[in-house]
């Protein structure tokens, strides 16, 4: 009976040792300088496996049981790149960057809303820093430089003249057919280019995928598919404000470039209030005409 009441305590301490093996036993210094606690992070472990282990996996690198045959595949955290974050390309995201995105969702993707109260929230975050320690770790790592949301110089009420403005930066000044598809007819854009470049386009400077969008090379291993604004989710947007939002800081890792201070910020709304007017011709009959009429 001695011997059972021994093998018994014995299982249980390899139990309890098993149970803790990777809990965290000190606190870290990320990026900004903030110093989180062990207690935090294993809490943050602890949430992690209960909420985002399947699709992210135990690595954090994006190969959970439930990520095959997803697109776009659950985030490679160890690879330290984040695409949302409102912050200059290749910076560092503040945590109410990852707050945002796990509270809100990934629209298009598998990532949906989370409903977490803000202890798990921060904790949460936290642990997932500690896949790319190169990347956040240390008193010497900054977070990114955030920009203030310039004033809206169109509203509601000059909304057309927006459009009819967006329409040009999109498909001349920012040349956005680079990479997405165009919603113009060669005419028109033409047309476009005569005006803000005093010269007309000709057939054979236009390129053949112009009514095409063009997958990129990102650095998440995979090819980055530009959306059809007529057709396609948009991850992180709710409204005009978030696309100018998104325009300003691009997509990190996935060939978007910010275009804060390359076009101006009038240019900006512009463009977000033309790419709202494409979002909603999604599933409508005027979507088909406006595509027919590009071709």
């Amino acid at each position: 009976m001695k011997n059972l009441k021994k093998m018994s305590l014995l299982l249980l301490a390899l139990l309890l040792v098993s149970c803790s093996k990777g809990d965290f036993k000190e606190a870290k210094t990320f990026a900004g300088g903030k110093v989180v606690s062990a207690s935090t992070l294993n809490l943050g472990q602890t949430t992690y496996t209960e909420y985002c282990v399947s699709c992210h996996g135990v690595k954090g690198d994006g190969n959970g049981i439930s990520a095959k045959g997803m697109y776009p595949p659950p985030r490679n955290f160890k690879l330290g790149v984040y695409k949302f974050a409102n912050v200059v390309g290749g910076e560092l995201p503040h945590d109410e960057d990852l707050a945002r995105i796990i509270r809100g969702g990934l629209k298009g993707s598998a990532m949906l809303p989370w409903d977490i109260g803000d202890e798990r929230l921060d904790a949460v975050i936290q642990y997932i820093k500690t896949f790319a320690p190169e990347t956040w770790e240390g008193k010497d790592k900054v977070l990114g430089t955030k920009f203030e949301l310039p004033v809206d110089p169109f509203g509601d009420v000059y909304r057309h003249q927006a459009i009819e403005k967006g329409k040009k930066v999109y498909h001349i000044t920012a040349a956005c057919t680079q990479c997405h598809r165009g919603y113009e007819s060669k005419e028109n854009i033409s047309k476009f280019n005569m005006e803000i470049n005093k010269a007309p386009l000709k057939d054979e400077e236009f390129a053949a995928d112009l009514f095409q969008v063009k997958p990129q090379d990102g650095e998440f291993n995979y090819k980055v598919v530009p959306p059809d604004f007529t057709h396609h989710e948009l991850r992180s947007i709710t409204d005009v404000p978030s696309i100018v939002t998104r325009l300003m800081y691009g997509v990190n890792g996935s060939g978007m470039p910010g275009w804060k201070d390359v076009v101006t910020d009038e240019e900006l709304w512009a463009l977000a209030y033309y790419v709202q007017s494409l979002r909603d011709l999604k599933d409508s009959p005027a979507r088909f005409e406006l595509i027919e009429k590009a071709k």
